[in-house]
């Protein structure tokens, strides 16, 4: 019975844990940029876009779709960037325990 609620406060005491990591990673930003820095992005934890910045010597007509490519690649750099923040936070948490490789928790 002692060790069972020995393991309930430490599950409750992970909650606390996960869900200020969780507060955490939803403050953070990451930038991702494109073109050699002609186009940045700068996303929130949460995947949300916060700031676009492109540069104007991009505003050519025939280059529409140039421009586009960029948009998405500085996107996906910012998230890629943003995950990984994410994953070294997770690890750190949860160094120790014994969760399967690849598994994702609730965030």
């Amino acid at each position: 019975m002692k060790d069972l609620l020995g393991l309930m406060g430490k599950a409750k005491e992970m909650q606390a844990k996960f869900q200020a990591m969780q507060d955490e990673i939803a403050t953070l930003e990451a930038s991702g940029q494109a073109g050699g820095g002609l186009v940045n992005v700068t996303l929130t934890g949460k995947f949300e876009m916060k700031s676009l910045k492109i540069d104007p010597s991009l505003f050519k007509e025939h280059e529409v779709e140039i421009l586009e490519d960029l948009l998405l690649a500085a996107h996906n750099d910012a998230k890629n960037k943003v995950e990984q923040i994410m994953q070294e936070k997770t690890k750190a948490l949860t160094a120790g325990l014994p969760i399967p490789p690849g598994m994702k928790l609730p965030f």
